[in-house]
């Protein structure tokens, strides 16, 4: 896991990724570094070079909003990374945020089980999944980690054939952890699975290492499914706000089209072979 200089860590991944070109900064030849020198991210954000260095070494770790929104600016960060970095800098405890197994309300699952042409999973912080209904299990069924898409991602044999598109969504899978994790990173699940995936996963390392902050929102996304064949589905991310850290994802085809038709048939295999409730397939 990181270290307890989680502002500095954060600076210093994301100044390694951004490209002088893309800062209005002669790129050279002979640089030694990868991405922004420290003095360059200092003037870029209007800062001295060693309150900067300070920054980046933990020494000082309460910048004003003023300056983190600055070095938000010269880092070229998005919206949700902003918000994280602006949780480093003045990181609040939330309770609410506690890391605990919750169950999943008895309300969403009875919706869930009525949506009987809309895939739809509720996963917890460490993108596990806790609930489905019967289009969701069946779509993510049969792999060896089918209930944890971390994991489905990074380690199951079948996932670069699952995910077409497998490097975008590796990416997008290690952000939206980050993203749930927050500026805490207590709960020893996800210690434990970002020390099982470090040690087995080059490409989880890489990533990880990346700082990359996106939430779940919405996304196209491929499939190519071991039943029905390749689908294209859009999908939508929510919060649950009865219980915090579930986010509910529910997966879309666009009408008329041949993932619908796909959709279509996957659901009707799918029917008696899976429980809500229990979370149990059988197409293993």
């Amino acid at each position: 896991m990181d270290s307890d200089n989680r502002l500095g860590l954060f600076l210093r991944a994301r100044r390694a990724l951004v490209r002088p070109e893309d800062a209005g900064l002669p790129a050279g030849s002979r640089r030694r570094v990868a991405g922004l020198r420290r003095e360059e991210v200092a003037v870029l954000a209007g800062v001295s070079t060693d309150y900067y260095v300070r920054l980046e070494q933990g020494r000082e770790r309460n910048p004003s909003a003023q300056v983190v929104d600055a070095l938000a600016r010269a880092l070229g960060l998005e919206e949700d990374a902003v918000e994280h970095l602006h949780g480093l800098a003045r990181p609040v405890a939330d309770r609410s945020r506690a890391w605990r197994s919750e169950a999943v309300s008895p309300v969403l699952l009875r919706m869930m089980e009525d949506w009987h042409r809309t895939p739809a999973v509720v996963l917890d912080r460490c993108l596990t999944v806790v609930a489905r209904n019967v289009l969701g299990g069946a779509l993510f069924a049969g792999h060896t980690h089918s209930g944890d898409l971390l994991r489905l991602v990074f380690l199951d044999p079948d996932a670069r054939g699952f995910y077409p598109d497998w490097e975008p969504v590796a990416v997008n899978t290690v952000a939206a952890l980050r993203a749930a994790a927050g500026t805490g990173h207590e709960d020893p699940r996800l210690v434990a699975a970002v020390g099982q995936l470090s040690l087995r996963s080059e490409e989880f390392r890489r990533l990880w290492a990346r700082h990359d902050i996106r939430r779940k929102t919405q996304e196209n996304k491929r499939f190519r499914h071991p039943l029905v064949g390749e689908l294209t589905l859009d999908y939508e991310s929510l919060t649950v706000n009865s219980a915090p850290g579930q986010q509910l994802v529910v997966y879309r085809a666009e009408p008329g089209s041949p993932s619908e038709q796909a959709l279509a048939l996957l659901g009707s295999l799918a029917a008696e072979k899976f429980d809500v409730a229990s979370g149990k397939d059988t197409y293993r």
